[in-house]
């Protein structure tokens, strides 16, 4: 039986930014693979490239030297414009500080991206997934509304609107109380599961990292520890 074939191909992966007088590089020689379908948390110390790591996977920044395959796109030879689309096409986000769209309703905000495909049957789609992560009774309400449990909520579902392949959440739990992150947690875990959602997480959460099947340690710019668990695996 062949391996699933990477979903996510980061190989020789380095940026430096013009700090002053001098270059910082935040990411170097950085290689890896996530296979479709799988789980993997990026965890480290603050500084430690983590973030711009995240953000170069997705095509959100461009590296200095080496490539990010995504489901087999060399982002690096696409234009913004064409890496939008991929994202589009491909991904789901969900960030830390939830980023919804403070003038739509829970329900609008979910819709969006359909809407940036130019799909108009996303309205009943939105509904349901508002259904599955508990907020059925507040699909009108706006963020300034809701808790910040719920706005992740919605976050969320926004993320799988689209069917995403790959979705990225960077420090999903950072902004809740233990109890509200680990319901969050939960829920990533079992969308992602029914979606079949290759998975990539940033945290500092040692509880929810230890939830995925790999975790890759970074220090320094650099990955200096990359553990599979079998437990996880095996599930």
């Amino acid at each position: 039986m062949n391996d699933p074939q990477p979903m996510l191909s980061v190989s020789g992966l380095s940026k430096t930014y013009r700090s002053g007088e001098r270059d910082l590089t935040v990411l170097h020689d950085v290689t890896f693979d996530i296979a479709e379908g799988s789980t993997a948390a990026i965890v480290g110390p603050s500084g430690s490239g983590k973030t711009t790591l995240l953000g170069l996977c997705a095509g959100l920044d461009l590296p200095s030297s080496g490539t990010v395959r995504l489901d087999g796109a060399d982002l690096g030879r696409l234009s913004e414009d064409e890496r939008a689309l991929v994202r589009n096409r491909l991904v789901g986000f969900v960030f830390q500080s939830f980023q919804l769209i403070p003038t739509l309703t829970a329900l609008e905000n979910v819709m969006v991206p359909a809407e940036l495909q130019g799909r108009s049957d996303v309205r009943n789609r939105a509904r349901d997934l508002l259904e599955t992560v508990g907020l059925g009774e507040r699909m009108g309400h706006y963020p300034v509304q809701l808790s910040g449990g719920e706005q992740q909520r919605v976050a969320l579902a926004r993320a799988f609107i689209n069917s995403p392949k790959i979705l990225f959440a960077d420090e999903p739990t950072g902004n809740l109380d233990a109890d509200t992150g680990a319901s969050i947690s939960d829920l990533i875990f079992e969308l992602n599961r029914e979606a079949g959602t290759t998975l990539v997480l940033v945290t500092h959460d040692q509880v929810l990292a230890a939830q995925t099947q790999r975790i890759l340690r970074m220090r320094g710019g650099q990955i200096v520890q990359d553990v599979y668990s079998e437990s996880s695996l095996n599930r």
